[in-house]
């Protein structure tokens, strides 16, 4: 099964400059919660802006270089190559973004994990659009600002309808 896990805000946006134009703890909690164990599969770019693998997950890095290399994280050249490894092994893998790799893999997505933030930023990346008639919402919870989550925000979970 592939998953997706994104925040985006009002208008789809998700990053600027290859970085999160937001802080939101609580958003940050939601994604380890629901990724902790499990294979995640981010671009490159986003890699390199996080800097290292991400702890506690088997990391898979999309990239078309065929020279990248990085320690502690599985290499992959193409949506194909993650989506057969997939179907083999049988469990869900999360795809982590950035926007090109959420963009092609959308299609083959069959959960998606969604920070709704209740704002709108200054962003130059967007995740898919998405017709919510397409998708069954398995579980929503409001999440209001407080001292340390300076917005609004929801937390959803969508499955793709059959």
């Amino acid at each position: 099964m592939l998953s997706m896990i994104v925040a985006h805000d009002r208008n789809r946006g998700i990053g600027k400059n290859n970085a999160m134009p937001w802080h939101l703890p609580a958003d940050l909690a939601f994604l380890k919660k629901n990724t902790i164990g499990k294979t995640i599969v981010m671009g490159r770019p986003t890699f390199e802006a996080i800097g290292r693998p991400l702890p506690r997950r088997r990391n898979i890095i999309l990239t078309h270089r065929a020279d990248f290399k990085a320690e502690g994280v599985e290499v992959m050249h193409s949506l194909e190559e993650v989506i057969e490894a997939n179907e083999r092994e049988g469990e869900e893998w999360v795809i982590f973004g950035g926007s090109d790799v959420y963009e092609q893999a959308f299609p083959y997505a069959d959960r998606l994990y969604i920070t709704y933030i209740d704002e709108s930023f200054e962003v130059d990346r967007f995740f898919p659009q998405y017709n919510v008639d397409e998708w069954q919402l398995m579980w929503k919870e409001k999440g209001s600002k407080d001292e340390k989550n300076p917005y609004d925000y929801w937390f959803q979970i969508y499955e793709r309808r059959k």
